[in-house]
């Protein structure tokens, strides 16, 4: 990945555009980002992280600080990157919200995050993808390096060298988890956690599944025979262990196996107990079913008897029946003329009477009463010629109904015509004006223009003096508070002087109290304790007030007081006087006077220039609308003029279609009022002959009929067995009578010839029977006692046998279900093992996890690729050392580093090392830390590297062997961008970024060879 080219707009304290070339660094491999301190030097970084991820390392993500407190409410924030990755060449350009003046009202509106991305393809352009959530998946995939890699390989911020080195082993652990992605393995030890506590699960459900079977099946057992222990006894002694004790469930399992055999043999004695008992209860039932064989014979005959004398009764009346559905019969064969010659007769009077009818109203009809008087012939004539002239007449009167439309049409049309003469007149005048009214306009935009123009300049300046106005009065607001605050540090200046001067006083009056303390305990002739002399030639007198260490405390915390009440006023004068010379130097050296008399000015200023912007913008859309409306005037006049030479031929041709018409119509009308009442009148007249000649060939057709039906009626009723049709009609019956006559007929016969069978039958089985009926009661009492004595055998059977077998399938259930346990027991202990390796438990002595050793074999190949750097920065003194020693008080280990000194041969901790050694060893590690991510990130080639600040901490000797480990950096096409303030670092770096606050606040980037040359010589 290699970057091209930063640019800065609002962004940090840039407040105005500012552009990074870093391709103009490319030849000298290495550059300076320099300038005083808080000029925004990082600021440059943060800009390329908040493009490229859309956060900022020292502010955690909070885009709202990003935007520049310089930036007025319109002024935009935005950062745009170029750079190139796999040999495509992108441009990421991002912004925050901020707030931004409302274009309309008061107030300001936020205007929300953005991004974009492009490519460049061809030498253009072309988007890629927009908005801050799309760019960012796509940049996830074009960079691939997260925000935490991106910041350990490439861009190395300020106070982050040493983060990596002196973590301890849990904060390494984190940070690596986040570069090289690792927390999966996490996940598996997780997984393998879960799946011991499941294993366990399973256990303790598969040996309480058991114990259950084995309660269930202890509830089955059935009593013993009296002398011995119950099987109830047995279950408890084999259930006072636990259920989940597989041994104890053993034994439980035996004493359900022994319930079981008995359980067997109990079924089994009372099966053949129920086979007794059944054939018993066959042998009653049988004998029962013989005597109610009798009793019910016996009741059949006696039933039999009584139903055969009354079928012998009905015989007479079949026979009347019989010679009435014979009758029926013969009569059914001549319904069909009958009916015939009815029905026909009917119509033959319905005929005549619907003609007399028809006769009757024509005769009433004005302009109809010849109808009647006319032959069929005739009739059929006056149709016919009817027919042809409606059919004339009914094209007339079509044309007819068209007259009044098309000459209501013919006038609409024509009065079209001069009302759209009148609108291209109108339209005309119209135009004529447009050309004087805009030279009018532009006559008064000429002035406004000019003060338009100067609105934003106006606006910065208002904004400018506002800030200057509101400095000046802050400034005038701190002055009386400076005051005071540098007479309450004088005072406590003097306070403290005092109670310094009573601490001395008091150290010197104690001095002289002890020197005449040791000389009121001197002796002649006995040495001194303080110089040993024989001799006291003159001895101090005590003091006549000691002093105590009370009193010695009492004024030391006096004092501490008094120094610590100076200093806090001391720093509230600095404090104040800072922030008052602050507010002067925004405010620009004028007073609140000035300031206000200058916001005042520049208020009016922007006032004016606003107005002339409202009146600029109402005469420029006054100028459009009379644009457009000259252009619409014409085409509008374009559109009438075709319209009416349109709407003149249609009137000319309509004209003429309507004098056609009219001819047509007057020729069809004749003497009615028009043509639709001559042929709704013809159209009655042709109606009412056509239903005359109708009905008259039906009363003809429905007349010949009726003779030919009667006649042949009379020949069939002549060559019957009846007399004449009078009897016919009599005989006559309908079907359901016929049916219901034959079926009572035939269903006495079968019932008279089955009855004489059954009862014939009876009689033969019954000879030698008495007649009277058998007794059954005492054999239903037998066949009861003999059935209760079979249910209850068979009850006791199949309970017995349900429990023997349920007894049985228990038993298979427990037996297998202990066969699991024991196969669940191996499964977990390799599954409780397996959980705490990984999980950094015995049996593994390292307490490393399995996570903690995949990042221990990364952090080997770290070190390894930081002591190629380290070996040649130290002299060949210092070599980084990984170790996976236990860590103290429970701590993960496995990831630890140690510092391995050639002078002594002996490994140290890396916090023993200096500030410059500490600065190596990490720039070292970061270094090698890059290449591993970068090799683990896809091989992505780093040719950008950014380094911030550290190298203060290094001598002579030592920075010019950093210098050296960075020169090999530039090999490869590599750009490295170091902040520094060393001076040595700015003699020999030719290639400068010099990044200068301004006196007005903002900040400005200088890039050139120059710099640093020019930095020497002020």
């Amino acid at each position: 990945m290699k970057l091209h080219r930063v640019e800065l707009e609002g962004f940090g304290p840039f407040r105005e555009r500012q552009v990074v070339d870093l391709d103009a660094f490319e030849a000298d491999g290495i550059f300076l980002i320099s300038g005083r301190t808080g000029a925004g030097k990082s600021s440059v970084l943060d800009g390329v992280c908040f493009a490229l991820y859309g956060g900022v390392p020292r502010y955690d993500g909070a885009e709202k600080r990003l935007r520049s407190d310089h930036c007025g409410p319109d002024d935009p924030t935005s950062v745009a990157v170029e750079f190139t990755t796999a040999g495509r060449r992108f441009r990421v350009t991002r912004s925050p919200d901020y707030p931004r003046r409302k274009r309309r009202g008061e107030g300001f509106t936020v205007v929300a995050a953005d991004a974009e991305l492009a490519e460049l393809v061809d030498g253009a352009w072309r988007g890629f993808a927009s908005g801050p959530r799309q760019v960012g998946m796509e940049l996830d995939e074009i960079l691939g390096l997260s925000q935490q890699q991106f910041l350990q390989v490439i861009l190395l911020a300020q106070n982050r060298f040493a983060e990596f080195l002196l973590a301890k082993n849990d904060d390494r652990q984190k940070l690596l988890r986040r570069l090289f992605g690792t927390r999966t393995y996490e996940d598996y030890l997780h997984a393998f956690e879960e799946r011991r506590r499941a294993v366990e699960r399973e256990v303790a459900d598969a040996t309480g599944a058991a114990a259950l079977l084995l309660s269930e099946a202890e509830r089955l057992f059935p009593v013993r025979e009296s002398g011995g222990a119950s099987d109830d006894e047995l279950m408890d002694d084999a259930g006072t262990t636990s259920a989940t004790d597989t041994s104890a469930v053993g034994v439980r399992l035996e004493a359900v196996e022994r319930g079981a055999q008995r359980a067997d043999y109990r079924a089994e004695t009372l099966r053949n107990a129920r086979d007794s008992a059944e054939a018993a209860h066959r042998r009653a039932e049988d004998h029962h079913a013989a005597v109610r064989r009798l009793r019910q014979m016996q009741e059949d005959r006696v039933r039999s008897r009584a139903a055969l004398a009354d079928l012998e009764a009905e015989i007479p009346a079949v026979d009347l029946a019989r010679r009435e559905l014979a009758a029926a019969r013969d009569a059914e064969a001549l319904r069909a003329p009958l009916d015939a010659a009815d029905a026909a007769d009917a119509e033959r009077v319905a005929a005549t009477r619907a003609v007399q009818m028809l006769v009757d109203e024509l005769g009433a009809e004005e302009g109809d009463f010849d109808l009647p008087t006319l032959s069929l012939d005739e009739l059929d004539a006056l149709v016919l010629q009817l027919t042809g002239d409606l059919a004339v007449w009914r094209e007339a009167q079509i044309v007819e109904k068209t007259v009044d439309t098309a000459e209501q049409a013919l006038a609409d049309d024509v009065a079209r015509i001069r009302h759209e003469e009148e609108l291209i007149a109108r339209l005309d005048a119209d135009r004529a004006r447009i050309p004087v009214q805009r030279a009018a306009v532009e006559v008064e935009l000429a002035p406004v223009r000019d003060a338009a123009a100067g609105v934003d300049a106006a606006r910065t300046r208002r904004d400018e003096a506002q800030a200057r106005h509101d400095a000046a009065a802050e400034a005038a607001d701190l002055a009386p508070l400076t005051v005071i605050a540098e007479e309450a540090s004088l005072a406590t200046a003097e306070a403290a002087a005092a109670a310094n001067e009573a601490v001395v006083s008091l150290l010197r009056r104690r001095a002289a109290d002890r020197a005449g303390s040791l000389a009121a305990d001197l002796v002649d002739g006995e040495p001194c304790p303080v110089c040993g002399s024989a001799d006291h030639p003159h001895p101090a007198e005590p003091t006549s007030d000691p002093i105590s260490d009370d009193d010695i405390e009492r004024v030391e915390a006096a004092q501490q007081r008094a120094g610590e009440q100076a200093r806090r006023a001391a720093e509230e004068f600095r404090s104040a006087r800072e922030a008052q010379t602050h507010a002067a130097a925004r405010a620009g050296g004028l007073d609140l006077d000035d300031a206000a008399a200058a916001l005042v000015a520049a208020e009016a200023a922007l006032a004016a220039g606003e107005k002339a912007v409202t009146e600029r913008d109402r005469l420029l859309a006054t100028l459009e609308t009379l644009t457009l409306l000259e252009a619409e005037a014409a085409r509008e006049r374009e559109r009438l003029t075709a319209h009416l030479a349109a709407l003149r031929e249609r009137v000319s041709a309509h004209d003429a279609e309507l004098r056609e018409k009219r001819r047509v119509v007057a020729a069809a009308r004749g003497d009615h009022d028009s043509v639709a009442a001559r042929v709704h009148a013809a159209t009655l007249r042709r109606d009412r002959a056509t239903r005359l000649a109708a009905a008259r060939r039906a009363a003809e057709t429905a007349r010949a009929a009726a003779d030919r039906a009667a006649a042949d009626r009379d020949d069939r009723v002549a060559a019957s067995g009846f007399g004449d049709v009078v009897e016919a009609r009599v005989a006559l019956r309908a079907a359901a009578a016929r049916d219901a006559l034959d079926e009572g007929i035939r269903t006495h016969e079968a019932a008279l010839r089955a009855e004489r069978d059954r009862l014939r039958d009876l009689e033969l089985a019954l000879a030698g029977e008495p007649e009277e009926l058998v007794d059954v009661s005492a054999a239903e009492a037998a066949l009861i006692v003999a059935r209760d004595a079979w249910v209850a055998a068979v009850d006791a059977a199949a309970d017995a046998g349900a429990t023997a077998e349920r007894l049985r399938a228990l038993r298979d259930r427990a037996r297998a279900a202990l066969d699991d346990v024991a196969e669940l027991a191996d499964e977990h202990q390799i599954v409780a093992r397996l959980a705490d390796t990984v999980a950094g438990r015995a049996p593994n002595t390292r307490r490393m996890t399995l996570e903690s050793f995949v990042l221990a074999a990364e952090l080997e190949e770290i070190v390894a690729a930081a002591n190629l750097r380290l070996g040649d920065m130290s002299s060949g003194r210092y070599q980084l050392r990984h170790t996976d020693a236990l860590a103290a008080r429970g701590a993960a280990s496995g990831l630890g580093l140690e510092i391995l000194d050639a002078h002594t041969g002996a490994a140290r901790p890396a916090h023993s090392l200096s500030g410059g050694e500490t600065f190596l060893a990490s720039l070292a590690l970061a270094l090698g830390l890059a290449e591993v991510v970068t090799a683990r990130a896809g091989g992505v080639r780093l040719d950008t590297l950014f380094i911030d600040e550290g190298f203060g901490s290094l001598d002579d000797d030592t920075l010019e062997l950093a210098m050296a480990t960075l020169d090999e950096l530039r090999q490869g096409g590599r750009t490295v961008g170091l902040i520094s303030h060393v001076a040595t670092m700015k003699e020999r770096i030719p290639a400068q970024l010099h990044v200068r606050a301004t006196p007005q606040g903002p900040s400005i980037i200088r890039q050139d060879a120059a710099v640093a040359a020019s930095l020497l010589s002020a």
